[in-house]
């Protein structure tokens, strides 16, 4: 049955440029700098995103992670070997996990306990996801990369290509087209809008147990202000009540500091009000922020997806013909025009990895800062 769709559709819908599973490139595809951390199908970004990218991109800890990644790349054969994919994990993320658990082991088991180990097993998982979807990327380059170098040796010109290069055409295509799309979601796979999912839940319990801290803050206060009141009203009521005090009044005062001595002062209450908006803060910003990161890199997953399998399509429908010179020519000028595209998201879909990871990196560091500073509190 898909012999037969394939046969049903016409040689000029499927090399048409209206037809291409690839969107046109932005105006500045020869600087990826700036170019915004959205995918091209949406407005160009404003000069202040633009610059905020660049700068991203530019950074020593962008930088130090993508080395570390491209290492890795040309270090381990196949780059598949999970021990070889859980010490590249171990390179790129920081804090690691060990650093975690043990600032974490000294803290009461709290919601505000459950809500930050949550973001750092999110924001662990979130780094693992990437670099598996940077290996999606490294199989793409590597399955395309005997096409790009025939196309690199091939007059431009579709109509100067000789029967030769058409037969040798014909025998990339049929490797091409064994492989599978490198961008396939694995079915026992966590992708990445099911972390957007995760992150948005968590984003809302973050909100909340915030919303209830600064309540708290409120009420502090108050009681604040009124505990300086009070004092003042006691100070008068113990001069004059020192003209008539008791025996028993003597037992009741020294007795009366015994009895809320385990009340924390109000001041201090306060202190660990504000450490923990602080700590919940930074978990709600690091969240917001991976969210965005892993929106972006959806779109681009699918958008690639999309364009390997246009691609496919294309070399399928050729080879169903045979080493027919025509057909081989023509998909090998669409694919000439859709190549550059594809190289071009590779390179964002890269770039976003890293940044992802570098995001996942900061918002880790400062929480488990905030953590840190005030666990004597």
């Amino acid at each position: 049955m898909k012999h037969r769709m394939l046969e049903c559709l016409s040689f000029k819908s499927l090399t048409s440029s209206s037809g291409s599973s690839y969107p046109p490139l932005p105006p500045s595809h020869g600087n990826t700098t700036e170019i915004t951390p959205v995918t091209s199908t949406q407005s160009s970004p404003s000069p202040s995103v633009s610059r905020e990218y660049k700068n991203a991109v530019e950074g020593n800890s962008y930088n130090e992670i993508l080395s570390k990644i491209e290492d890795h790349v040309h270090l381990v054969d196949g780059y598949t070997d999970e021990d070889s994919h859980q010490q590249l994990i171990e390179q790129v993320l920081y804090p690691d996990r060990k650093c975690v658990q043990e600032a974490l082991g000294h803290a009461k088991a709290t919601t505000l306990t459950r809500l930050v180990s949550t973001y750092f097993d999110q924001s662990e998982t979130t780094s693992n996801l990437c670099l598996l979807l940077h290996r999606s990327v490294h199989s793409a380059r590597t399955m395309y990369a005997p096409l790009i170098d025939l196309l690199a040796v091939l007059p431009a010109d579709s109509n100067l290509i000789t029967q030769s290069q058409c037969d040798r055409a014909f025998d990339v295509f049929l490797k091409l087209d064994s492989q599978d799309n490198p961008f396939r979601p694995s079915p026992d796979s966590q992708n990445f809008s099911d972390m957007c999912s995760c992150f948005s839940e968590l984003k809302q319990q973050i909100d909340r147990r915030l919303g209830k801290s600064r309540s708290r803050i409120r009420l502090l206060r108050r009681v604040t202000a009124g505990s300086a009141l009070c004092f003042i009203i006691t100070a008068v009521g113990v001069v004059v009540s020192a003209v008539v005090i008791t025996t028993h009044a003597i037992v009741a005062l020294a007795a009366g500091p015994g009895c809320t001595a385990h009340i924390p002062h109000p001041n201090t209450m306060k202190k660990r009000e504000l450490a923990r908006i602080a700590q919940l803060d930074a978990a709600a910003k690091g969240t917001y922020g991976l969210k965005h990161h892993l929106d972006t890199i959806n779109r681009l997953v699918d958008l690639l997806h999309t364009a390997v399998e246009g691609d496919k399509l294309l070399i399928r429908f050729c080879l169903q013909r045979g080493k027919d010179r025509h057909p081989i020519r023509e998909v090998l000028k669409q694919l000439r025009n859709n190549h550059q595209r594809l190289l071009f998201h590779l390179e964002d879909l890269e770039e976003h990895i890293c940044l992802c990871c570098n995001t996942v990196n900061r918002g880790r560091s400062k929480l488990l800062n905030e953590i840190c500073l005030h666990q004597t509190l």
